[in-house]
């Protein structure tokens, strides 16, 4: 069995060894990041400067496999590092993927060399119950109102990927580069973890941008398998959450002479199978989701389940560390209570029921009358 995070990569992979080197650090500031809700312009930097924001995407094509292991490892890493960097490092990605599967040449190129320069981009998606964003077309232009809100980043990426509804009724994806007179606000009610990826909300009433703005088609967002199947990044974060968290309950049990008691081996046993669980899940929901010879709908049953099971692994763990660790796991400056807090948000991602039931639908459809 695996005794880390994801021990079958390719060390052949000069980026992986290279942000895995960043990973000390990022957990060293994390505890200050979050106290202040300061995004992490440090640990940011350092990814540009290793490479990490112009990754090759399996959606580029190219030996497809290796890019998704790779992938798989860098998003585990940063997650394992920092959850408020996993994050924002995950939006870049789901937005650079989205721009190499619907973006125009020219598009794709600008991302690529934007990337490359160390332009953080974002995903952003949610509209508020009210003053939803959306876009009216004012002569060869396009006139931006209304609002965005649980932006990660907010004030601090310099390209975002958004959805807007057209006059009919539409949602349209739209790439706008900032600092065009969009406002960053707080949220009404701040979130209690991930405070250092800085998620707000982002009012771009006044905007305009041009016709080269628009990506895709109408639609084209919630389009499947590419919709539900980019869960697996999420998930692939998340676990490295949980990595990190079991590395400081381990830390901590030793520092107290604790690592002999019965009871807390069989509490790791059960949190090391609950990463191992989470491990394979996130391997092969990778491979499955960016292998486009699967049959999309069972791609997107078995991410869905995927993304079910890794977090109620990471669940898991959260529970037998607090439960290992006491009261020590709920002090504020213990790193076990900040990771509890940014993994317990983290893995709050829309409609979890329905995502489970509808794979378990299509799973269990797919069963022969006479199996045995």
């Amino acid at each position: 069995m695996s005794g880390g995070c994801m021990r079958d990569r390719d060390p052949s992979h000069d980026l992986v060894e290279r942000v895995a080197t960043l990973v000390p650090e990022m957990r060293r500031r994390a505890a200050a990041l979050d106290e202040d809700a300061t995004f992490p312009t440090e640990d940011m930097i350092a990814l540009r400067q290793v490479g990490a924001l112009s990754i090759p995407l399996p959606a580029d094509g190219g030996h497809q496999d290796e890019a998704t292991d790779l992938l798989a490892s860098l998003l585990t890493l940063i997650g394992s590092g920092n959850l408020s960097i996993g994050r924002l490092f995950e939006a870049h990605v789901n937005a650079l993927h989205l721009l190499a599967h619907y973006g125009t040449a020219s598009q794709r190129s600008a991302a690529r060399k934007a990337a490359a320069m160390g332009e953080l981009h974002a995903l952003w998606v949610t509209d508020p119950a009210a003053g939803a964003l959306r876009m009216t077309p004012v002569q060869d232009r396009w006139r931006m109102d209304g609002v965005k809100m649980f932006c990660s980043g907010a004030g601090h990426v310099a390209h975002a990927v958004v959805t807007a509804a057209l006059e009919n009724g539409e949602q349209q994806m739209a790439i706008v580069p900032m600092g065009q007179g969009e406002q960053a606000k707080l949220l009404p009610g701040q979130l209690q973890g991930m405070r250092s990826a800085v998620t707000g909300m982002v009012d771009f009433s006044g905007v305009e941008v041009g016709q080269e703005a628009l990506l895709g088609c109408p639609g084209d967002y919630l389009r499947e398998p590419d919709f539900s199947c980019g869960a697996w990044r999420g998930s692939a974060v998340a676990f490295g959450g949980a990595c990190a968290l079991l590395d400081v309950t381990i830390k901590d049990l030793r520092a107290r002479d604790r690592m002999n008691e019965p009871n807390q081996l069989a509490r790791l046993g059960h949190a090391m199978i609950a990463r191992e669980t989470s491990r394979l899940w996130v391997r092969n929901a990778a491979r499955i989701a960016e292998d486009k010879r699967v049959e999309p709908r069972e791609a997107v049953a078995y991410v869905g389940l995927a993304r079910i099971a890794v977090e109620l692994a990471c669940l898991d763990v959260m529970r037998l560390a607090q439960r290992s660790l006491g009261l020590s796991a709920f002090r504020r400056g213990h790193p076990a209570e900040r990771i509890c807090r940014d993994l317990g948000t983290y893995l709050r991602q829309p409609s979890p029921d329905e995502v489970l039931s509808e794979a378990a639908s299509w799973f269990g459809h797919r069963v022969p009358h006479d199996a045995p």
